[in-house]
């Protein structure tokens, strides 16, 4: 499974969507099976082997991937960030599980990989969202494992949707232009400076 799937992709509209990978369904089975074999070989009560099933599930879903999307709407400039927790909704009969992030598009600046170490798995990638108030956010709670060439193909794919690059030409541009007005007017001061000098002398 890639990093994040296109739902949709539109001049004005970006949806993303992430789905738990084949490994967290493989866990699930595997961590479901162990308890309804406890239960099925253990000569324990009927309490007792269902406390075996339904914890072992709780263990296999604690450890599940999330459900996730990201929208990039450029008529709201608005960016949401959706995460659903199996675990969660299970946890509270269904009332929580489900978060969302809004964040404002014209804030985000630049978009880049970030490697993390993914315990007894490896590394593992995801991206951040870097915006203009200094502060980074995901774009998704988990990081994808393997190669890295999904969450490049992502990022550029953003880029180019979002126009981060020639927004980050045009800012160096003024940056530049605001550098040269300072230096410039550095000069014009100490010029003036050294011609009252020379006024005073004579």
């Amino acid at each position: 499974m890639g990093y994040m799937m296109v739902e949709e992709h539109s001049s004005t509209l970006l949806h993303l969507k992430r789905s738990p990978g084949i490994r967290s369904w493989s866990l699930l089975v595997g961590i479901a099976s162990v308890g309804l074999a406890a239960a099925y070989y253990s000569s324990d009560s009927f309490l007792w082997k269902l406390f075996y099933v339904t914890g072992c599930l709780f263990v296999a879903m604690q450890n599940m991937e999330e459900w996730e999307e990201a929208v990039f709407d450029k008529t709201k400039n608005l960016i949401e960030l959706k995460t659903i927790s199996l675990y969660t909704l299970v946890l509270t009969l269904w009332r929580k599980g489900q978060e969302k992030v809004v964040l404002d598009l014209t804030h985000l600046r630049d978009v880049c990989i970030q490697e993390e170490k993914v315990r007894y798995l490896g590394k593992g990638y995801l991206l951040m969202l870097r915006l203009a108030t200094g502060f980074s956010y995901p774009l998704t709670q988990s990081a994808t494992l393997g190669g890295r060439s999904d969450v490049e193909a992502l990022a550029a794919l953003l880029k180019r949707f979002l126009g981060l690059e020639e927004l980050q030409r045009r800012m160096q541009q003024e940056e530049e232009a605001e550098y040269g007005e300072e230096e410039e007017e550095e000069d014009d001061s100490l010029d003036s400076s050294d011609s009252e000098d020379e006024a005073d002398k004579l």
